[in-house]
């Protein structure tokens, strides 16, 4: 790549742009818009070239990436330099940008939580602290068992789940009516 189109530069500056409020810097989210629409692999001395970033800010943005594992790295016979890529399966990328939020802010939250609702109830407002606790862990306990299941899909499974959208309420709706016909309860067939 020896130049970027006014399309190209539209996409990357937005993407470092969402990548601020998605809670990585400008700089990393613009490397990785780079990475991801880049035909060939990029070395760190292409990527300062055509972001006009200095080489230490590609240099940690390029580490920073690789700590959320969505890199791929290679060498080439007769170059000491290392060169990077994105996935290209965008389903990879997804589960991975999704199990790295998890490994990082679900987990430790679900500790926190966890260590709250060992604590002694002695008063009504402990009670009700307990209670909150308890309800906050439920739920999101509950929606990292659910993504852990989600992750095990194929992504042909996964775009099809996405495409039932408010058909899932339709089916829902028809399991509870064959449940109420066979007389039994959503509890019992939990059990």
């Amino acid at each position: 790549m020896e130049h970027l189109s006014d399309t190209t530069w539209r996409f990357i500056h937005h993407f470092g742009e969402m990548g601020s409020r998605w809670g990585i810097s400008r700089t990393v989210g613009q490397i990785y818009a780079l990475l991801y629409i880049s035909h060939v692999p990029l070395n760190a001395d292409d990527i300062t070239y055509l972001l006009s970033f200095s080489r230490s800010n590609v240099s940690m943005g390029l580490k920073e990436l690789q700590s959320w594992r969505l890199l791929r790295s290679e060498y080439r016979a007769g170059d000491r330099r290392e060169y990077f890529k994105a996935p290209e399966d965008v389903w990879e990328i997804f589960r991975t940008l999704a199990d790295e939020r998890r490994r990082r802010e679900v987990e430790p939250t679900l500790s926190v939580l966890r260590e709250c609702l060992l604590d002694p109830k002695n008063t009504p407002e402990d009670e009700h602290f307990h209670k909150r606790m308890q309800e906050m862990y439920d739920l999101i306990s509950m929606a990292n068992e659910w993504f852990i299941d989600i992750q095990k899909l194929s992504a042909e499974d996964l775009t099809s789940l996405m495409h039932l959208g408010a058909q899932a309420k339709k089916l829902l709706h028809a399991k509870n009516r064959l449940l109420s016909f066979a007389g039994l309860t959503k509890e019992e067939v939990s059990e």
